[in-house]
Formats: structure tokens, sequence, C-alpha cells
């Protein structure tokens, strides 16, 4: 093992101060284990943490980046969950196992350790087994983006064959959402601003992919027979979280995930209770409902999307690709 690691770490709210650093390779105490790290996905998440536009702001310099896949390189004392040499992905959440999720919790990639060095530490309870049909590069996906799309449909829409699932945007939240969905038999209409990525949207499986600049609330109610979607993935937020309770059926579900369009939300009370809409917001999820996730995909052999795969070196130019907007994931190899 060598004795130092390289990491990069941002020092002011630009990220035109991204830099690699070397810093002294640390040793797991009590309880930890040191992963040594294969991948990194990028999330909107570290794009808004690096530009101060999160509506949180993590002390600097911090090292961005929460989803990681690796080996376990050591093992601290106590530690029986993992003895070396195992395949894992970190856990977006660190410390919610399952249920509700206790008071304390935190993200990683800020507050938390970030992922984007070449070993991390980490609390051995935060981290689980990677699936063993996927590589590190297709692992390093799941934590946050497909582990959001699962916990929406299935923890808490309980969706089941024959639903209908509105999907906002073809990032990696929408595109697992829509491969998980199809998984169960629901079928997808999505909306996307591009041409390109709405054929990739078609070919990936969804039934329609709809032109965001088009009057996409009446077409989902004419495709659907006036009836409207069950279950909306709603990764826009603003005045598009009203559009979608228009296009909703009643007694349906939607699912507050992201915040492109900013922090506040737009829509009208009326239209909540005249669809009876539930609209529930998503943190990620639970480890427990990870390695469900993690199962599912390997008895399935789900492959995940991934846009573009850039070098330890080439960190930079990863966040400037998921800043133009990717098909799927982001991802850094080291």
């Amino acid at each position: 093992m060598t004795r130092t690691i390289q990491r990069w770490q941002i020092e002011s709210f630009d990220r035109r101060s991204l830099r690699q650093v070397e810093a002294p390779m640390p040793s797991p105490a009590a309880g930890q284990i040191l992963v040594r790290t294969q991948a990194v996905s990028l999330n909107y998440r570290d794009l808004m943490l690096t530009s101060n536009t999160y509506g949180w702001a993590p002390p600097l310099p911090f090292t961005p980046g929460s989803d990681l896949a690796g080996v376990v390189e050591a093992v601290g004392p106590g530690v029986t969950r993992w003895k070396g040499g195992e395949q894992v992905i970190g856990t977006f959440v660190a410390g919610w196992i399952d249920g509700q999720a206790p008071a304390g919790t935190f993200s990683l990639g800020g507050p938390g350790p970030g992922a984007l060095a070449t070993h991390v530490l980490l609390d051995a309870h935060w981290a689980v087994a990677a699936p063993q049909t996927l590589h590190a590069e297709q692992a390093s996906t799941l934590p946050c983006a497909a582990l959001t799309a699962w916990f929406a449909l299935f923890e808490e829409g309980s969706l089941k064959a024959g639903d209908m699932v509105l999907i906002h945007g073809t990032g990696g939240v929408a595109l697992f959402g829509l491969q998980f969905a199809a998984m169960h038999g629901a079928t997808v209409i999505m909306v996307s601003g591009g041409a390109e990525k709405r054929d990739k949207a078609l070919a990936l499986g969804a039934a329609h992919v709809l032109a965001r600049d088009a009057d996409w609330p009446v077409e989902v109610k004419r495709l659907t027979g006036g009836r409207g979607a069950d279950h909306v993935l709603e990764t826009v937020g603003g005045a598009n979280l009203g559009r979608s309770l228009t296009a909703l059926a009643q007694g349906g579900r939607v699912s507050l995930i992201g915040v492109i369009d900013g922090g506040s939300v737009e829509a009208s009370a009326f239209d909540i209770i005249r669809s009876r809409a539930v609209v529930q917001g998503i943190s990620v999820g639970h480890r427990r409902a990870l390695e469900d996730m993690v199962r599912a995909i390997d008895a399935t052999h789900l492959q995940p999307v991934i846009d573009k795969v850039y070098g330890f070196a080439d960190v930079p130019a990863a966040f400037a690709q998921l800043e133009r907007g990717a098909f799927g994931k982001v991802v850094v190899a080291m």
C-alpha cells in the first residue's frame, strides 16, 4: 500500500478552484474501513454544492462526490461486516439503515467524506456489497440516482404492473426510474428537451417521450384516455410541479426529487385537492433499500446508462459534462 493518497478538493465556491492534492494515507479506526476507490459517479447535487446553490454550504476546502465503488483495502478494530478484499459501494445517507431516518444522519460528499479520492475512510455500516453483474464504473452510479428512483417508486410509491409513470428529464434518476418502472411492468411517459435524448429514451423502453416545450400535460391526459399519470418523478421543481399536478390521475403521487428550476415550487392547491394528490419529498433512501435494489439488479441484469467515463485527472471536464446535461450518468474512473 502506498503512503499517500490523491484527492480532488474545492477551495472556494468556484469550480475553477478544483485541484488535485496529495494527503497522507489514512488508517481505519475502530468500526471503520478503508476503501480503495475504483470509480465515482457525479450527481447534480455535486454541481450545486461546488457552486454554493444547494441551500447549505460545506466548510472549505472539501472533497466533492458522494457515490463510489471500490475495494475494501483495510478494516479497523471491531469490524465484522467486512474482512478485506470485498467489492463495495457506499451508501449516500450515512447511518440510515432502515425505517425512518434517525436524527443526525448526513450525506457523503458534504458534509461526509468525499468520494473523489483514491482512498476513502468509511464507517463499516456505510457500505454494501456491490452487484456481482456490474463492473465498478456501473456500480458507482447506484448509491444516489438509482436508489432515489427505486425508493420513490417502490419503498414509498408501491408501484405495480400496469401503472402509468411520468418522468421528467433524461439524467441519472430519470433513466433509472424508466428502467425500474419497465422492469416491474409499468408504462412510462417521459418529458425531455432534446430531440436526440428523446430518441434515446424511446430506444431504452419509454412508451412515449414528449417535448419539454410542448403542452405535455394535455398530451399525458390524451395518451392515458383522460386518466393521467399514477406516479410522477418530478426532477425539475419550480413551476414544473404545478404542471405535473395537472397531468396526475385521481389519487396519484408526485415524488418531488429535483430542484433544477430552483428551490421554490409553484402549484395550485385546487389541483392538489381535486386530484387527491400525494406530494412527497424524496431524499435518496436507506441501506436496506439499497441492498434490495442490488439484488434486483443482479437478478434482472439491468445495465445502468453511462453517458461518459472520465479519468481521475479529468475531473473538471467531468463536471463540465454534467453541467451541459448528460444522458444518464457521468463517471470518473481511477
